[in-house]
């Protein structure tokens, strides 16, 4: 029965020469920068997941063509897609995502996900803060907020022998060569940075432009034993598995001497990147083929496969950033609806896999993952078949990790453009997250005065979600 609880690439903004320069002086792995190894020293309560894996749709996701379609509204506001039926009953949703409307009864739906940050990156969802301001907060700087993965590093959540915080298929802004803000250490410092891969995916043809999706194929590649950002997944599998580059690269560092001038920062984190549990989780060559069909070969449906190779050596928090060159974000000012043609069967795909892949192995009990982007579109369809920029209304899909189980979360009205019923802000889902990995929610760190500061920004854990 369907529950419905309330109360109790390039994006479309164009960017000048001067203000990429703005962004060079942030380097590509932040020096290589990943956790350290300092106690916090605070209570933590039993967590309810151990890791996290989120899936962030850059650019906007449309909620009314996905899990909140309003079919008996007029036709250029209920869009081209018909709902279907899910395994809840009453509950419908988007019929390119069949895959996803059976597994319903697993999820938590928020379909009020509402704040004030109306700007392309990933700030609001990975720190929790929508009180800045675009022209402020465009580009990553030292006085942001810290991510949820740099406040867990910060906290020493989880395993000190694999990077806590992993970020793929690259940094956010990496398709307009800028650093766009939320997933970094800010002022805690750029040792919490995460460890971003890289890639260099195929296509299957070339896109026409910004509003023609086609889909990227391959897989990320790791970092900082040698950058092979200039080869695929395809051609490195023809050469020799991942677990052999970085073998390989490993004793070239050894044989010149480059470990020995490293300080001692960068040791920690390069042994990180050179154990064994981290370069396994990076080779998808022991996966079976039917694994990878599951998942499927574009560089998503990869990416999402690794993510769960690093849930299982013990990584606290890994985003997948879906934004990719040639036409593939969900910045979707223009043919909203072809975009999603191809957009969505490929999100359905890897939900699907990496849900039933969790649950298959006893780990989606303590595996959050979530599905969102960074606002809603609007609820009018434009002259140029796109919906524009939405953030007073959006979604966020749950899974596992201590969530309920086949629930839906606030109402909209009936454009689907407003809530009507229990807004969920950035900071109520920061602090729903830090309550299921068992950090209190209200607690704080200090910013670059030493100032106590919020991680939750004065959000509440969205209870209702909880089990």
């Amino acid at each position: 029965m369907l529950r419905l609880l309330g109360h109790t690439v390039t994006a479309c903004d164009r960017l000048t020469r001067r203000e990429v320069l703005r962004a060079g002086g942030l380097s590509l792995f932040g020096g290589l920068t990943l956790p350290r190894f300092l106690a916090a020293g605070e209570n933590r309560r039993a967590p309810r997941a151990k890791s996290i894996v989120l899936v962030n749709l850059f650019g906007g996701p449309p909620h009314q063509d996905m899990f909140d379609l309003k079919p008996e509204a007029p036709e250029n506001i209920r869009g081209e897609f018909r709902p279907i039926a899910t395994s809840v009953p009453g509950l419908q949703i988007c019929e390119l995502l069949p895959k996803t409307a059976q597994l319903m009864d697993r999820a938590t739906l928020i379909r009020t996900y509402s704040h004030r940050y109306n700007s392309h990156n990933p700030y609001n969802v990975l720190t929790g803060f929508d009180g800045g301001k675009d022209a402020e907060n465009y580009f990553a700087k030292r006085t942001d907020h810290p991510s949820i993965g740099a406040v867990c590093q910060y906290r020493n959540v989880g395993a000190g022998d694999v990077p806590r915080h992993v970020l793929m298929p690259a940094f956010p802004g990496y398709t307009q060569a800028l650093r766009r803000a939320g997933p970094y250490g800010g002022y805690l410092g750029s040792q919490y940075d995460p460890l971003f891969t890289s890639c260099d995916p195929s296509y299957d043809r070339e896109s026409t432009g910004d509003y023609d999706s086609v889909t990227p194929r391959g897989a990320p590649i790791p970092p900082s034993l040698g950058d092979r950002s200039e080869l695929t997944a395809d051609r490195l599998e023809k050469r020799f598995t991942l677990l052999e580059q970085f073998d390989r690269d490993l004793k070239n560092l050894e044989r010149n001497g480059a470990l020995g001038r490293m300080d001692t920062l960068k040791q920690r984190a390069f042994s990180l990147l050179a154990s064994s549990k981290t370069r396994l989780a990076f080779d998808l060559t022991d996966e079976t083929e039917a694994a990878r069909s599951a998942y499927g070969a574009s560089l998503w449906g990869s990416s999402a496969l690794i993510a769960r190779r690093l849930v299982e050596a013990g990584c606290t928090f890994v985003t997948v950033n879906w934004e990719a060159k040639r036409g593939n974000h969900w910045d979707l000012h223009e043919n909203n609806f072809g975009m999603l043609r191809v957009q969505l069967p490929v999100l359905d795909q890897l939900t699907s896999a990496l849900v039933n892949d969790l649950e298959q192995r006893g780990l989606l009990d303590q595996t959050l993952v979530v599905i969102m982007g960074e606002m809603g579109r609007s609820p009018q369809v434009n002259g140029k078949a796109g919906r524009d920029h939405w953030p007073q209304c959006g979604f966020s899909l749950l899974f596992g990790g201590g969530t309920q189980r086949g629930v839906v979360i606030g109402r909209t009205d009936k454009h689907a453009a407003w809530p009507t019923d229990r807004p969920v802000s950035a900071g109520d889902m920061a602090a729903t997250i830090y309550h299921l990995l068992g950090i209190d929610p209200a607690s704080t760190v200090p910013d670059l005065e030493g100032r106590p500061v919020a991680i939750s920004h004065g959000g509440s854990p969205v209870l209702e979600a909880i089990a």
